[in-house]
Order: structure tokens, then C-alpha cells, then sequence
């Protein structure tokens, strides 16, 4: 994760990442068009719980609950940030 938020420090994310913590990255960034178009068309789990996430932090609701569901992840009800933070360390951990 310290290597991660390091990074965020660049221009942009390592090409190595997936495609969903990329979306992440850009997410932190601040850039959720970038981040949004990277996994509106992934039709895994992990791309509809960044999807949900994404939508959350848009203020769409209803929108981020499709997405959840789609993910079989519970509706989040913590900060933005701490599920940020809980998304990308699923991923990392299932990238390593």
C-alpha cells in the first residue's frame, strides 16, 4: 500500500497495475472520468466494485447498489476513504 500511495505522486499509474487499481489510482487522483472509463465495460467482480465505488463518490447511489450487487459486495457505509483504502488492498493483494 506504501508503494502504491507513493505513486501517486507520478504523472501516472504504473502500467503494470491492473486495469481496476489504475482506476484507482486515477480515482485518488481526482480524474473519475479517466478512472470511470478504465472499468465501465469490465464485466468481472473486481471492476463492478470499483465501478460501485466510483459511483458512490459521484453521489449516485442507486447507481453504486447495481454495481455492489454485480460485485457480491456489501453496500459500503464507511468514509470514501476507508473503502478506497479496503478496495485497494483487496486488489493489491490479489495482483501479488
Amino acid at each position: 500500500m506504501a508503494d502504491f500511495r507513493a505513486s501517486l505522486a507520478n504523472a501516472a499509474p504504473d502500467a503494470a497495475l491492473s486495469p481496476q487499481l489504475a482506476a484507482m489510482w486515477w480515482a485518488k487522483k481526482g480524474d473519475w472520468h479517466k478512472a470511470h472509463d478504465i472499468v465501465k465495460d469490465g464485466s468481472d467482480a473486481s471492476s463492478a466494485w470499483v465501478h460501485a465505488h466510483l459511483h458512490r463518490v459521484e453521489g449516485d447511489l442507486g447507481n453504486a447498489d447495481y454495481w455492489y450487487r454485480h460485485a457480491n459486495q456489501p453496500v459500503a457505509k464507511d468514509s470514501l476513504e476507508a473503502e478506497w483504502e479496503r478496495i485497494v488492498s483487496t486488489l493489491l493483494t490479489q495482483s501479488a
